[in-house]
């Protein structure tokens, strides 16, 4: 596996996503994204799973109109329900390896 890590930075988020440095702060705030590197906020430098988290939540906010605490449930849910979904994949991946091998035995 590589250990590659694709980030951004604070300004080239809020260029390239068009959001204010204000939206991203209340995101980390309420805990729904955090950035991996910088102790100041102009420093701030997240990964690329944390930018699919934190556009989602933007989005949700202004489509649904609803505040940053509900927002952050309804991401914390998400990222619980993918989660899920990976471990059911990989299990059943699993048991379709298992199922193989002893149907080779027959």
């Amino acid at each position: 596996m590589s250990d590659i890590m694709l980030k951004v930075s604070l300004q080239e988020l809020c260029v390239q996503e068009g959001i204010t440095e204000t939206m991203v702060i209340e995101v980390v705030e309420h805990g729904i994204a955090e950035p991996f590197a910088g102790q100041d906020v102009n420093d701030w430098m997240f990964e690329l799973n944390s930018v699919h988290w934190m556009k989602k939540a933007i989005r949700l906010y202004h489509d649904l109109d609803i505040d940053w605490v509900s927002i952050a449930i309804v991401i914390d849910l998400l990222k619980q329900k993918d989660l899920l979904l990976r471990e059911n994949a990989r299990l059943r991946n699993q048991l379709d390896r298992f199922v193989s091998d002893v149907a080779d035995l027959h």
